[in-house]
């Protein structure tokens, strides 16, 4: 069996135990009251075990003043290792101690992070990427276990943290008086080839980890998809590979790019459009689209998004309510509707638009006015011409100014200029739907909602 013996762990010290050999499993271990192995129960202590389990090919042995002077009286540490590597039928393992003889202050945080840091760091300048380092996280002082475990949060290092269950599953009573390290191998249990494995793997949520996934958890909370799915592609794939699709999924719909969702739909087996028909869900998402506008505080955006929909939904309730089907006396020109004058010309939908303006209609594009105008002359529900005059009013109020200046548009804006609140316009545009006749149901308009819990419970 070969061990190196150094004693008093520095930077040159790695020259001579680097290994050029691939895949070196490596351990890092501070020594504690219960290692090599414990009086109380005749059981490996954390170190010995985790030895046991996977074998390292090399072993670094962090050792305060208390430790050194057990290893200095029996050579404990060293001898439950060296039976151990007989009974593995090793011999190729490399042990190497890191003294602190002057340290008795076990219980200083601040000293084992800085401690540790710095000889972690020269043990992974001496590894490649094909070697594995672990960490014990079970032996020594709880000041020594926190300053690994924050070393792990931290995310500077790859290791594997190993937690090591005690025999009995209770804390572990530390006896150090006649300590025998021959007579305590020989009585050790887990000598027996059926031992149990009490070693498991901790896996600790990197900080850089916790932190942006409470970044994409705001940005989730005001529909800022994108800006969420860009933070989570900076992170390990593995720690996003259950919500990244929802993410983009979501992204996509926010810019209302239907076939980009339905491929995310297809990939996540999540459906989060309420509905489906073609020309239904384009309005119904857009109108969507809009109420996240103004979730966020984007009233400029919200105001100048309103006019499209607006005629949009004047046309179809208007065919819907009245069957009077505006393309009848329209033509497209550069894929713009404009009115077509030889359509009109002798019809009462044509006397109904010339008679409301002093020069009668002009040839031009279709606006919200002239279909209010039509929804006023033939609707016979009162209810929906009040709605349609009014988000005609708003329209007229605000929406010009907030296209065509540099002005600024707050909620406050709004209600000044319109006699209304965004939320208030939102859910007069809600209402208006129904004369559509396309079916959405008031539980729909919350998908958003129920999109971004999917994605928090997939992050959980």
């Amino acid at each position: 069996m070969m061990m190196l013996g150094q004693r008093h762990f520095a930077p040159y010290y790695l020259n001579k135990i680097r290994s050029r050999n691939m895949n070196d499993t490596i351990l890092f271990s501070p020594i504690g009251g219960t290692d090599p192995i414990s009086m109380n129960n005749c059981h490996d202590g954390a170190m010995l075990h985790i030895c046991r389990v996977y074998k390292p090919t090399k072993i670094f042995l962090y050792m305060s003043q208390e430790m050194l002077k057990n290893q200095e009286a029996d050579d404990r540490y060293r001898y439950a290792l060296g039976k151990l590597f007989e009974l593995q039928g090793r011999k190729d393992v490399k042990i190497i101690q890191i003294e602190r003889p002057e340290l008795q202050k076990v219980h200083e945080f601040d000293f084992f992070y800085q401690d540790f840091r710095e000889i972690i760091e020269q043990i992974m300048a001496g590894m490649d990427e094909t070697d594995r380092l672990l960490i014990n996280i079970s032996s020594g002082t709880p000041a020594m276990k926190s300053g690994l475990l924050v070393l792990q949060t931290l995310g500077e290092f790859p290791a594997v943290t190993v937690q090591v269950a005690t025999p009995e599953e209770k804390m572990n009573e530390h006896t150090h008086i006649g300590y025998d390290i021959e007579l305590l191998w020989e009585l050790d249990e887990d000598n027996d080839p059926n031992f149990k494995n009490r070693c498991q793997e901790v896996h600790c949520p990197t900080l850089s980890k916790i932190k942006n996934e409470e970044i994409i958890k705001k940005h989730i909370a005001v529909y800022d998809y994108q800006a969420a799915a860009a933070v989570a592609e900076t992170m390990k794939p593995e720690d996003t590979e259950k919500y990244l699709g929802l993410l983009k999924m979501a992204a996509a719909r926010i810019l209302l790019d239907f076939p980009a969702v339905d491929q995310w739909i297809r990939e996540t087996g999540f459906d989060c459009l309420p509905v489906k028909a073609g020309n239904s869900r384009k309005y119904f998402e857009y109108a969507l689209n809009l109420s996240i506008k103004l979730k966020r505080g984007e009233y400029t955006d919200f105001i100048r998004g309103i006019t499209p929909i607006i005629v949009d939904l004047f046309e179809i309730a208007l065919k819907k309510q009245c069957r009077i089907d505006v393309r009848d006396y329209t033509r497209k020109k550069d894929g713009i509707s404009i009115w077509d004058r030889s359509k009109l010309n002798g019809t009462k939908v044509g006397q109904v638009l010339d008679g409301n303006y002093a020069e009668g209609l002009r040839s031009g594009p279709v606006y919200s006015d002239h279909i209010r105008l039509l929804i006023a002359e033939y609707s016979q529900d009162a209810q929906m011409k009040k709605l349609a005059d009014e988000l005609r009013d708003v329209e007229k109020a605000i929406r010009n100014r907030a296209a065509h200046e540099i002005v600024s548009i707050t909620d406050e804006k709004i209600k000044e200029l319109t006699g209304f609140t965004g939320k208030q316009i939102m859910d007069k545009l809600i209402r208006f739907f129904v004369y559509t006749g396309m079916g959405i149901t008031a539980d729909s308009w919350k998908s958003y909602d129920r999109l971004n819990q999917k994605i928090l419970s997939a992050m959980m």
